[in-house]
């Protein structure tokens, strides 16, 4: 995938499919809500939520989530549909991440990407 995104992809799109995308065998028994605190064009705050091998999200803040990412909005689509390492991300300070280190290494298995 191209450096660039198509224009349509915004934050609540991507999100919002995030459901689609989640393999409940990998996520196993875990039980997690992660907040997506993002900066940019299109700000705010996001989540997803799993639990019992279903996955919802949406708008809006989650009390005590398990794990916190913080991002640009242009760079959150590119982790999540592949054209940005998220590991990259990381190192060079795009992608910042509050709370449970092995949650955010392990949800790069628990999510197709497109």
């Amino acid at each position: 995938m191209s450096d660039q995104t198509p224009a349509d992809l915004t934050p609540d799109v991507v999100v919002g499919e995030m459901p689609n995308y989640f393999i409940p065998e990998k996520a196993g028994n875990t039980a997690a809500a992660i907040q997506f605190d993002l900066t940019g064009e299109h700000p705010g705050k996001r989540f997803i939520k799993f639990a019992d091998g279903k996955a919802t999200s949406g708008e809006g803040e989650v009390e005590s989530p398990n794990l916190t990412l913080i991002a640009d909005s242009g760079d959150f689509v590119k982790i999540f549909t592949g054209g940005l390492d998220p590991t990259a991300a990381f190192m060079s300070g795009k992608l910042k991440i509050k709370g449970d280190m092995g949650l955010a290494i392990r949800m790069q298995t628990m999510f197709r990407r497109p």
